[in-house]
Formats: structure tokens, C-alpha cells, sequence
């Protein structure tokens, strides 16, 4: 089963997995940017990430907006081409800015890992799989009881 999962998200749009995603972009953009979610969104990436369907597993949906980030033009004193408007890079990736976010909403549960979910013109959606390093279920899980400490 997850083989054919995996094979439905490496061509979103060859597959049913596009009209499915489309439409569920359109409920996503109205929500707020950081939703708790009951299921991941990907059964099969969330399950190689290290997610169980347990208590103390939390999946959470982060948005972020696409494309560049652009300095604020300053207004004295360089010539353009050292001025570094155009093509700056921020050092953080738009996964991470999602999981620190997530991480900042959360502030009980650490973040195990992340994936892309989908995106469109305006937005980016990952899928952050969380961990409560409190709750029992995780202490004695033999995969991730390293997050509460024990080794």
C-alpha cells in the first residue's frame, strides 16, 4: 500500500492525488497558518519520518508563503550592484521557517521531522510530525524515547 502512495506523490498531477490536492488547497488557504491535524496528509512519508498512530504523536500543517525573500533598498551611499536587493538568499530554507514555527506554537512538543505537503501559487504547506517527550507512550518507545532522554 504505501508503495502505491509513494508512487501517487512523485507525479501529483499524472495521478488522482492532484484533484484531490487542488481541492483541499482551496479548505487549506482559508484555515490559519499553523493547524493541528488527526491524520498526516501523507500516510507513507509520514510513517518513513519516524510517526506512529499513538498517543504522543502529533501532526501538525504549517503555511508558508512562496518565493524569495527581498531586502529593503537602502538609501544612501552604495552603487546598485553593491546594494544586494536582488537575488538574496535567505540562510534558512522554507521547511525549516515552518518548523520553527510550529515549534514556537507548540512550545511542549519537539519537532521530530517534516515534509512538503503541497503548494500553490501563493503558499507552501508542510506537515511537521511532533512528539510529546512528557507523555509515557513516547518514554518507553524503543524509535523515539531518545527525545525524553532516554538512551
Amino acid at each position: 500500500m504505501y508503495r502505491h502512495l509513494r508512487e501517487a506523490w512523485k507525479r501529483p498531477d499524472d495521478s488522482y492525488v492532484g484533484e484531490v490536492m487542488k481541492s483541499r488547497a482551496i479548505l487549506w488557504r482559508k484555515q490559519p497558518s499553523i493547524v493541528r491535524v488527526e491524520k498526516p496528509t501523507r500516510l507513507d512519508r509520514a510513517r518513513s519520518l519516524g510517526y506512529k498512530a499513538k498517543k504522543g504523536f502529533v501532526v501538525v500543517r504549517t503555511r508558508v508563503r512562496r518565493g524569495g525573500r527581498r531586502k529593503i533598498r537602502p538609501v544612501l551611499g552604495r552603487r546598485q550592484k553593491r546594494m544586494g536587493v536582488k537575488k538574496f538568499t535567505p540562510a534558512k530554507s522554507k521547511r525549516l521557517i515552518a518548523e520553527e514555527r510550529a515549534a514556537r506554537k507548540y512550545p511542549n512538543l519537539e519537532v521530530l521531522n517534516s515534509y512538503w505537503a503541497w503548494q500553490d501559487g501563493q503558499y507552501k504547506w508542510f506537515e511537521i510530525v511532533m512528539v510529546d517527550p512528557s507523555h509515557p507512550a513516547i518514554r518507553s518507545d524503543k524509535d523515539v524515547g531518545w527525545v525524553a532522554g532516554n538512551r
